[in-house]
């Protein structure tokens, strides 16, 4: 368990240095309502880089083994061999760069756990370097509506669990259509003191309530 631990936060020290002192990009969208506690955001298509671990039940196991393989991509595993510094934002020498992104997604799926991070606006689909892992992949998002709820604390299966279900018995009372799996959303590092994190739980919606 003490292992497992270290290794998690390890994984995530590298990935989100707390952007205090240094910006980190984050997907662009317009808040196009605010309703009962909800956000309702309109995002402009981007892509993700993701990774589906399969035969996990563990959902901590999962997100090592995710942020892992998106590590490695960001550090050089892909197509260019672009090497990054491991700060935030990373860079690459010498004349590209794959910084990291927030928040990174996690979402529960009937095949298992995607990891995820949004890649970084300066690339498009036919610029973005490669993951030379076939267990990623590289995927356009189109535009598309999010309600959202963000939380303070730790992320942790219990506010997980305790968000997602007043999300979406907010978006039902709204007789708001789901059209997706529940995203959790981290944008700090696990040394953040938990009152100063940001968290979130999002899912895709098929319009803004009635106001």
């Amino acid at each position: 368990m003490i292992l497992r631990l270290v290794r998690y936060t390890s994984v995530l020290l590298l990935s989100f240095t707390a952007s205090v002192t240094m910006a980190i990009e984050e997907p662009d969208f317009t808040v196009i309502a605010q309703v009962d506690g909800v956000e309702y955001r309109q995002y402009a298509p981007y892509l993700l880089a993701e990774t589906l671990i399969e035969g996990e039940s563990d959902r901590n196991d999962a997100a090592n083994e995710g942020f892992s393989r998106l590590f490695k991509y960001i550090s050089g595993a892909n197509s260019v061999q672009t090497k990054i510094a491991m700060t935030a934002p990373v860079q690459q020498t010498p004349s590209r760069k794959i910084a990291m992104t927030a928040p990174v997604q996690e979402t529960s799926t009937p095949a298992g756990w995607k990891i995820a991070f949004v890649v970084p606006s300066e690339f498009t689909i036919d610029t973005v370097p490669l993951p030379t892992n076939p267990q990623l992949s590289i995927r356009e998002v189109p535009g598309e509506i999010f309600a959202v709820i963000t939380y303070s604390g730790r992320w942790t299966d219990r506010n997980l669990a305790t968000h997602s279900s007043e999300l979406l018995d907010k978006l039902q009372q709204a007789r708001i259509t789901v059209q997706g799996e529940i995203i959790s959303a981290a944008y700090n590092s696990p040394f953040a003191l938990p009152f100063l994190r940001r968290n979130e739980v999002m899912v895709k919606v098929d319009r803004v309530p009635n106001t």
